[in-house]
């Protein structure tokens, strides 16, 4: 007889963070599902290790009808896909996702801002008399100097800026923390570079002087403590509200532009793959589309016989 869900899931949950190296943020989308799954199994007295195709397309419409979107169904059949793969194997249970298909979804284009409006988001940070906006200028030169996500920002250490030599010029790397735990190596522009120079000598020393506890943080707060995700997500809209961009700026439109900018001036499509992390380059053409659209868009406008 298997044992109960909970304990299941819970033991998935172990084997995704301990064995696969899963991140927490990773972790933590599975917990979500898997307990919108049990809640679900509960409403309907059902037993998780006797379930059909037939009963998992029957919880699937209980989704959409509640009026969850198709990209989060099909993250939470990705979840139960892999739980019950997990469970086949500890269990021997049947597994009852073999013939469920995921909703088909449009495809959406990553939004890029233009060169200028990055420049005016960075620009807002401008002033002197506010002593951390040092910080946030860097968060930002960083956002779209490298590609980061912003998870992979906040868990940055101050180790993991360090110095190269590539033909004969010194160039600064930095070390990012991708999605499976994934390092990757990207270099700092010159922008980047000064901006985060000015942060390290003017702004941070205080800042690790009230609270020595977090001085390997690359970013930290007005508390000296490491800098979290929603304060990195404030700092861009806080520079969205003040060049007037509010709702079409996050952390994650600095990437969509850092890759969409880069295929703009040529860069390789498999530089780019590896800059950003991705582990197929399947991922990274989804910016070819967007520097592909321009092109059709300019063409439209410009032939006459367009």
């Amino acid at each position: 007889m298997a044992i109960q869900c909970s304990v299941a899931v819970a033991t998935y949950l172990d084997h995704l963070r301990i064995e696969r190296g899963l991140s927490a943020n990773s972790i933590s989308s599975y917990a979500r599902d898997l307990a919108k799954f049990q809640d679900l199994l509960l409403e309907g007295s059902l037993d998780y290790s006797a379930l059909t195709g037939s009963d998992i397309s029957s919880l699937v419409g209980k989704l959409s009808l509640s009026g969850l979107a198709p990209t989060s169904i099909n993250r939470f059949l990705s979840s139960l896909k892999g739980f019950y793969k997990y469970a086949a194997l500890e269990y021997q249970i049947t597994n009852p996702m073999g013939d469920i298909a995921q909703f088909k979804v449009a495809r959406k284009l990553p939004k890029a801002l233009s060169v200028e409006e990055i420049s005016r988001l960075i620009e807002s940070t401008n002033n002197p008399l506010e002593p951390t906006l040092l910080r946030d200028r860097a968060i930002l030169e960083i956002l779209y100097g490298t590609g980061a996500r912003v998870a992979e920002l906040v868990a940055l250490d101050i180790h993991d800026i360090s110095k190269d030599n590539f033909d004969g010029e010194d160039i600064t790397i930095m070390k990012l923390r991708g999605k499976g735990s994934k390092e990757r190596l990207v270099p700092i522009g010159k922008f980047a570079l000064t901006a985060l120079e000015d942060y390290l000598v003017r702004l941070r020393p205080g800042l690790v002087a009230k609270n020595s506890q977090n001085e390997r943080a690359l970013f930290l707060n007005a508390r000296g403590k490491r800098l979290t995700r929603q304060s990195a997500w404030t700092t861009v809209l806080k520079a969205a509200e003040a060049v007037g961009l509010q709702g079409r700026v996050s952390p994650h439109v600095f990437r969509h532009s850092y890759a969409t900018h880069l295929l703009d001036g040529g860069a390789d499509i498999r530089v780019v793959q590896e800059l950003l992390g991705h582990a197929s380059v399947t991922t990274t053409q989804i910016y070819t589309l967007v520097t592909i659209d321009k092109v059709r868009e300019s063409y439209t406008l410009a032939h006459p016989r367009s």
